[in-house]
């Protein structure tokens, strides 16, 4: 249930938004023209992002709403042009009814089945043909993927372990031996067949810190790109729209 108060606070914040974007288009600062209202409608979404850090409120959620609906319908559009239109409709249906001197690709029919049999999961009675889909779908993800990840990952992987410890410098060789040194001991660690006590715990330990090295990085560095959007949103609300900074 919306409180008095959210109510109150909502409809001032409105209203001095809305004051706040009126003298702006007066004075000419932002010009009445498709730019000037296109800035005021990206603060506004912004700002109704942002309400979330107060709570969760009716302005964010109608601004959530607004977020997925524009992505699907922009991935819509980016479907039928990219892929039905070009792959499906002008490959098979126009040469079908259109001479257009080239002959329908009747094996586009295949993968248009499988789109199709994708939507009978909505039919209690059909939706065991969507099963052929998904596994298709499946099969030729794994099959691309798993190459794709042993030859990336597991062999970019191995090669360091592998090279020689000596690599003419110094700190080649640091990188060299802590690559190698990781490694085994975060196998260690997942090894499980033995009790971690021991020379196996030691390692087993050294493991662990190169485990939580990573994940450390890795979030600082998932940190990092947030703050990066931050400081761009806030950049745009100085400077786009308010004009402090130039």
């Amino acid at each position: 249930m919306i409180k008095k108060t959210d109510v109150s606070i909502t409809t001032w914040i409105l209203i001095a938004f809305g004051t706040v974007n009126i003298a702006f288009l007066a004075t000419g600062k932002l010009g009445f023209n498709g730019k000037g209202l296109g800035i005021i409608t990206a603060v506004a979404i912004t700002l109704a992002m942002y309400s979330f850090l107060y709570k969760d409120n009716p302005v964010f959620k109608i601004a959530e709403n607004i977020f997925v609906g524009v992505a699907m319908g922009y991935s819509i559009i980016i479907v039928w042009f990219n892929i039905l239109k070009p792959d499906v409709f002008e490959a098979l249906i126009v040469p079908m009814f259109k001479d257009t001197g080239n002959a329908p690709q009747y094996l586009v029919i295949v993968p248009t089945l499988l789109g199709l049999f994708m939507f009978l999961r909505f039919s209690s009675k059909l939706s065991w043909l969507s099963r052929w889909s998904f596994a298709f779908i499946v099969g030729m993800g794994s099959g691309i993927a798993i190459p794709n990840f042993i030859n990336a990952i597991l062999l970019r992987q191995l090669e360091p372990m592998l090279a020689p410890l000596y690599t003419g410098s110094f700190w080649g060789t640091i990188d060299t031996l802590l690559v190698l040194i990781g490694v085994v001991s975060v196998l260690f660690y997942f090894f499980f067949s033995m009790e971690h006590k021991g020379v196996i715990g030691g390692v087993s330990v050294i493991g662990i810190w190169f485990l939580m090295i990573a994940f450390g990085a890795s979030f600082g560095y998932t940190v990092m790109a947030r703050m990066s959007l931050l400081i761009g949103r806030i950049q745009f609300l100085l400077k786009d729209w308010l004009g402090i900074i130039q």
